[in-house]
């Protein structure tokens, strides 16, 4: 019988779902909105505190007037959950661009079979940036009201934590899509 030209679900999927993880996670890493400082005492009612895990804003929600590159007096970048997630969330992004580049050679659309052991490691290789990046987020979540802030504002989680959560749940679960390629290879 002649080989069929089409791509796996599987790997459509995983090949759909990584790079969106990369997205979302990419921001999540960049963007200084881990979490949100408000009602800071002694400062303006409207002000919040940004803080990711490479810089801290200051915004004024009546003027929309936005500072980055704040003084860090609280020691919060010396903490070891922001420490982890500096390390942790680059390498995550790393990972995951050496695992999609290792699931493009496997999928191969343009050639008649894929390469399945290939595609099969790339998942596994696009789970653990999944994990990479999940395991700091988690951590960061945990510990988001013991890090120092102001005796008596209030603390939420940013959007960007949300966004590396996100990231890392669509990478992990396009990491199993494609490591379902595997099951090809014990078939043959």
């Amino acid at each position: 019988h002649l080989p069929s030209m089409r791509t796996p679900t599987a790997m459509i999927v995983g090949l759909v779902l990584c790079p969106c993880g990369l997205l979302l996670t990419l921001t999540g890493t960049l963007a200084p909105n881990w979490r949100q400082v408000s009602l800071v005492p002694d400062q303006p009612i409207d002000l919040i505190l940004e803080q990711g895990i490479w810089d801290m804003c200051r915004e004024r929600q009546s003027s929309h007037d936005r500072l980055c590159g704040q003084s860090d007096e609280l020691g919060y970048f010396e903490q070891v959950p922001v420490r982890v997630a500096q390390g942790m969330m680059p390498t995550s992004l790393a990972v995951t661009l050496l695992g999609l580049l290792v699931a493009t050679l496997g999928v191969r659309c343009w050639q008649k079979e894929p390469r399945h052991l290939l595609a099969g490691v790339a998942g596994l290789v696009l789970l653990l940036s999944g994990l990479l990046s999940l395991v700091p987020a988690s951590w960061y979540t945990h510990e988001l009201w013991a890090l120092p802030a102001a005796p008596g504002s209030t603390l939420v989680v940013g959007y960007s934590l949300v966004l590396s959560y996100l990231g890392s749940c669509l990478e992990i679960l396009g990491g199993l899509a494609l490591a379902l390629s595997f099951h090809h290879c014990c078939k043959e």
